[in-house]
């Protein structure tokens, strides 16, 4: 058996003003009129609010981490790619997180400048300035 709706469903927005509060109100000599229009919330559009939304969810730096993930397993050396993934971007620096210290000094070694070159080129060099390796 489905459950029995609320009897009252409780009205959105500010509340209303009680008679006692306008009577009050009224002998003080206060006009209540612009607090309530204060109060009252009005709806706003989608296109005002989706980009506070987006900003604080930071879309376009998580869709640009992916876009290097996605870069980072199709242009480096598969070995490369089965010891190293990137785990983050920051400021221009892209965070790769290396299964051991072995290949952390082979890729630090050998293999960073060439890394570095080929993300630089598909992304620009102001959006990948320098790579930190670490293990972990």
């Amino acid at each position: 058996m489905l459950p029995l709706p609320p009897r009252r469903i409780p009205p959105l927005g500010p509340g209303r003003i009680k008679p006692s509060q306008r009577v009050v109100a009224q002998w003080r000599g206060i006009d209540l009129a612009p607090l309530e229009k204060a109060q009252a919330r009005r709806a706003k559009s989608v296109g005002d609010v989706l980009p506070k939304v987006l900003s604080e969810l930071r879309i376009d730096r998580r869709q640009a981490e992916a876009e290097v993930v996605k870069v980072w397993n199709n242009l480096l050396d598969p070995e490369v790619v089965a010891h190293a993934q990137p785990t983050g971007l920051r400021a221009g620096t892209l965070f790769v997180a290396v299964d051991s210290n072995v290949w952390l000094r082979e890729i630090v070694r050998y293999r960073r400048k060439e890394i570095l070159e080929r993300l630089q080129h598909s992304f620009g060099r102001d959006f990948i300035v320098k790579i930190s390796f670490r293990v972990g």
